[in-house]
């Protein structure tokens, strides 16, 4: 190879849109090529390259747990205690149908905290807070981790109180992850928040929330940190319909808004599709998007599909471009069902997952990035 040249004898863009070109699964492999295509491949250009031929490809990311044993049931009814599961970072392709693991976080042998948050910035996911597996405590630690170099590092561990079960999104543009409500380590609900700085590894406190919120949803769109249900600390599990939203650009919260959610129930399900807007699974086993229209912020929820009958259980919902993968427990043996809804054109349908039994463990928090 001559020195310079990605590709001998092709010119340096058509060189890097071969590349660019590279399924998911094959850029680790590419990438330790050379020097020069490790360097490429790790250029924000590649990115934008990639993009743009139309290359780009959604992989759903899930904090998932080992399979349980086949033997599970007759350990139970010998009355043995099974032994507690880990937590791994699970990768599926939806285009391919493929499934894959990432590398387990370096020097960590209990596996993905429990309760964890998942975003995704870029080509990087960012795996925040949880509990400890083994003592139950409740983890401040951030881990951060590459999908093309298949690489982990350590982010700088939140501040503040312990927290669980908190809103948490990503200002993809700007590489900043935000935090708010949860409860702490007394069970006590939270109105603080938090932003964190990917590029700088930097948290900084934001206002507080106008209301306390544990078990809140967090999601970005149109520059607006949005904040969805939750329930303060006298009020356990009864979740209200109200949230607020922190405005980047006038970098301060929203009056609250009452009744942004069509029911009182756990906003876990809650994504921002491509189009922008708030997509949920609704209680009567519906697919529902929130149509805000007009000066006034005149708002409908619209059914656009129903969900299978066979994955109405612990869901989690992730949305791509043309799609979204609706996941939660079946019927036999509590195993994940996952199903796809084709969103592109003017019939929707959906898509059953065929999952691996090695991929069939419970599922606690889901994202989807674009690679």
């Amino acid at each position: 190879m001559e020195k310079g040249q990605l590709i001998p004898g092709l010119p340096e863009d058509v060189a890097r849109e071969c590349l660019s070109r590279v399924s998911f699964e094959d850029l680790s492999t590419v990438r330790a090529v050379c020097k020069q295509w490790k360097h490429s491949l790790d250029s924000p250009l590649f990115d934008k390259i990639r993009k743009s031929a139309g290359a780009a490809r959604p992989v759903v990311a899930l904090a998932q747990s080992e399979p349980p044993p086949l033997n599970s049931d007759e350990e139970a009814q010998r009355g043995s205690t099974p032994s507690p599961l880990l937590y791994r970072l699970s990768l599926f392709e939806p285009a391919t149908g493929s499934w894959s693991l990432a590398p387990p976080i370096p020097r960590r042998f209990s596996g993905l905290p429990l309760f964890c948050q998942l975003v995704a910035i870029g080509r990087k996911l960012v795996v925040l807070g949880g509990w400890n597996s083994r003592t139950w405590n409740t983890s401040a630690e951030v881990h951060i981790y590459d999908l093309v170099s298949q690489t982990w590092r350590h982010g700088a561990p939140m501040p503040g109180p312990p927290r669980s079960f908190f809103a948490c999104a990503a200002w993809e543009e700007r590489g900043i992850v935000f935090v708010a409500g949860g409860h702490d380590e007394s069970k006590d609900a939270l109105r603080s928040a938090l932003a964190y700085d990917m590029a700088t590894n930097a948290w900084i406190h934001l206002p507080d929330m106008a209301r306390h919120r544990d078990e809140c949803r967090g999601v970005f769109a149109g520059g607006v940190f949005h904040v969805l249900g939750g329930y303060p600390t006298e009020a356990q599990a009864q979740f209200t319909r109200s949230a607020e939203s922190f405005d980047v650009a006038a970098w301060r919260w929203g009056p609250v808004e009452e009744e942004k959610l069509e029911k009182p129930v756990c906003p876990r399900t809650s994504v921002v599709g491509k189009d922008g807007r708030l997509y949920m699974c609704s209680p009567k086993g519906q697919v529902v998007v929130l149509h805000e229209e007009g000066d006034r912020g005149d708002r409908a929820w619209r059914q656009i599909a129903e969900l299978p009958g066979d994955v109405r259980a612990a869901l989690q919902m992730v949305a791509w471009e043309g799609g979204m993968m609706v996941l939660g427990s079946g019927a036999q043996r509590g195993e994940q069902v996952a199903h796809i809804l084709e969103m592109e054109g003017k019939d929707q349908k959906w898509r059953k997952v065929e999952i691996p039994r090695e991929f069939s463990g419970h599922v606690q928090a889901a994202c989807c990035v674009e690679i």
